[in-house]
């Protein structure tokens, strides 16, 4: 055969050269014949191309193209069993570099796919799975196929979520629900996928749902009101007070976000939107299970869970209370705030006062435990009229005031027996709340619980002294401490007050007394059963010219010359006349005579009154200096 290796003619073809034995005709239709073996392939491109080699390095890619490309090994590794003869996707990036070899790129051939799904899943709604790659502000960042994709925190369930940790390197189907192609933005949802399940969930159970009905759900939110609970789709609020028969303070004391609950259908309204639910339903009511031994006048102990104005709560056990009412905490009349007697969550034994087991109600009592002082054997002697004590001041009220002697035992003082000597209109300008007071008692009544008490009545009576120097008639000085309509109050000595009338603050040039002054000032009236004293000034310069008109009117012309026959009678009546004026003269010194001596007395006995209590106040002062 002429085309046989023997026959060919090696030299003819080493001379003419590679290809030289060919005509233009036949090199041309050569080259058409291997241009159409070729691919036309364009820059910027996605194209498919198969495995021919594998190296250490690289992947080398026939496209069909005059060259083969190479791929780095590395934009494999998500796919461990690649081999020969596999098809995958390619980016062209170029033809032809420097050195002949055409570029390929399977990374960018990926991200170029992938926003081509992206967009198409945008347009056609479809879903798309990608990886979650890391948390950040507000939400996640998936990986879509190489694409990078915001996932917003409100987006990823239909429950709030509070840790997104969770969800790193977890597959998540998602929908693409906007695309910023400017920025390359892509947000997308898995809420909506959710949502659409949930419908369903949602119509069966509003259209299943009846009170009484028990279903199981998950704590989505909790307030200090109460909970909300996922039904699958529908949400519900079991409210504090349903959540134990014990009294809570806050849901969480009990229970935890995303806690699985079984709960039980309390009521709805007619549109199905809102739903109350119960737990503590589900359970036993804790009254039916109280011991039956417990009874009126039984002894219980148990928890305070709440102190209010009027009283605490005393918790038996969870679901089980008792009010104790304040008037219950103690046996004083006088009603204070029960934070002074018990704090929330102090353990307090009390006694059953009333109960009521068909209407869960429970009466207790705290000063029960104690005997009542006013059926103590020794209440008759320890308070009998006459007695000293020392007791708290616990109210004031404008006619007295009443002073605790001790708990359960308290007396009144009127505030007319207060002081001897001081006009007090409130006790509050003589004591105040809190204060001790000496006091004695006055009367005791045991079956009203009653007792009369004075504080003045520690002392003698000074108006048995004041009698005899603030006489009628007598002048003091005095001075004016106010001064109104009705007329002035008047300061005499030793401390006590006087008045006149305006009848009486006349002065002697015609002008009025003023408040401040101090003035000669004369008794017009005593009364020691009234402490009272009425004074005038006016009276003081008056008097004496009255007197000096009475002495003026007693002094009689000479007798006529034609009178001496009458004159033996009229001597004689004049001097009967000078005889009785004598007599006056005489009893008006001696009455005199002896007020000053009865002042002189009274006012001898106020000054030994005054040393004594001085020396009194001087022993103690001395005894406390001791001490």
């Amino acid at each position: 055969m002429s085309n046989s290796p023997e026959n060919f003619d090696w030299d003819k073809f080493e001379s003419q050269g590679f290809g030289g034995g060919y005509s233009k005709e036949e090199k041309a239709e050569m080259e058409k014949m291997y241009d159409d073996t070729l691919t036309t392939v364009q820059e910027q491109e996605v194209v498919k191309g198969t495995v021919v080699g594998i190296t250490d390095r690289d992947v080398i890619l026939n496209i069909g193209f005059k060259s083969d490309g190479l791929v780095p090994v590395s934009e494999f590794r998500d796919l461990p069993e690649l081999k020969v003869g596999d098809e995958v996707e390619v980016f062209i990036e170029d033809q032809e570099d420097p050195n002949g070899q055409l570029i390929l790129s399977r990374k960018k051939a990926k991200i170029v796919s992938a926003w081509a799904s992206i967009y198409d899943a945008l347009e056609n709604d479809n879903i798309l799975e990608g990886i979650v790659k890391r948390r950040t502000k507000g939400g996640l960042i998936m990986d879509i196929h190489g694409v990078e994709a915001f996932l917003p925190g409100s987006q990823i369930d239909v429950k709030p979520i509070r840790d997104f940790d969770v969800f790193v390197g977890k597959k998540m189907e998602v929908k693409v629900v906007k695309i910023n192609a400017a920025f390359d933005n892509v947000v997308v949802s898995h809420k909506v996928l959710i949502e659409k399940d949930l419908e369903q969930q949602r119509a069966a159970i509003l259209n299943n749902l009846e009170r009484g009905q028990v279903l199981e759900g998950v704590i989505k939110n909790m307030t200090n009101f109460g909970v909300f609970i996922d039904l699958g789709g529908v949400d519900g609020l079991l409210h504090i007070t349903d959540i134990s028969w014990g009294r809570i303070n806050h849901p969480e004391e009990v229970l935890n976000l995303d806690q699985k609950v079984q709960v039980v259908v309390l009521d709805f309204d007619d549109d199905k939107k809102r739903i109350s639910l119960g737990m503590k339903q589900l359970t036993p009511h804790p009254w039916d299970a109280l011991p039956a031994d417990i009874e009126v006048g039984s002894r219980v102990k148990g928890k305070i869970v709440n102190v209010a104005d009027y009283g605490a709560f005393l918790e038996l056990m969870p679901g089980v209370e008792g009010l104790i009412h304040v008037s219950e905490m103690s046996w004083s009349q006088h009603l204070r705030n029960p934070q002074d007697f018990i704090k929330q969550g102090d353990e307090v034994e009390a006694v059953v006062l009333t109960l009521d087991r068909e209407e869960r109600k429970m009466s207790l009592g705290i000063k029960q435990l104690t005997e009542d002082p006013w059926t103590k054997e020794d209440v008759l002697t320890k308070y009998a009229v006459g007695t000293k004590h020392t007791g708290v001041v616990r109210n004031l009220t404008n006619f007295g005031l009443f002073l605790e002697l001790e708990e359960g035992v308290d007396g009144l003082v009127h505030v007319s027996d207060l002081s001897w000597t001081k006009k007090i209109k409130h006790p509050s300008e003589f004591v105040k709340v809190g204060e001790n007071l000496d006091v004695v008692v006055l009367e005791l009544d045991v079956p009203n619980r009653r007792l009369a008490l004075g504080h003045k009545q520690l002392e003698e009576n000074p108006w048995d002294t004041f009698e005899s120097v603030f006489n009628i008639g007598s002048t003091h000085k005095a001075t004016v401490l106010e001064k109104s309509e009705r007329g002035a109050t008047l300061e005499l000595p030793y401390g006590i007050e006087g008045f006149a009338f305006p009848k009486g603050l006349t002065k002697e040039d015609g002008s009025q007394v003023e408040a401040g002054e101090s003035l000669d000032f004369k008794v017009t009236e005593f009364s020691k059963e009234d402490r009272k004293i009425i004074l005038s000034h006016t009276a003081t310069h008056t008097e004496s010219a009255d007197a000096a008109r009475i002495a003026k009117a007693t002094k009689k012309p000479s007798a006529a010359a034609g009178e001496k026959k009458e004159k033996a009678p009229k001597v004689q009546k004049e001097a009967e006349n000078k005889s009785t004026l004598g007599d006056l003269d005489a009893l008006s010194a001696l009455k005199e005579k002896m007020m000053d001596n009865e002042k002189e007395a009274g006012v001898k006995k106020l000054e030994a009154a005054a040393k004594k209590a001085k020396s009194s106040d001087e022993e103690a002062s001395e005894e406390e200096n001791n001490a």
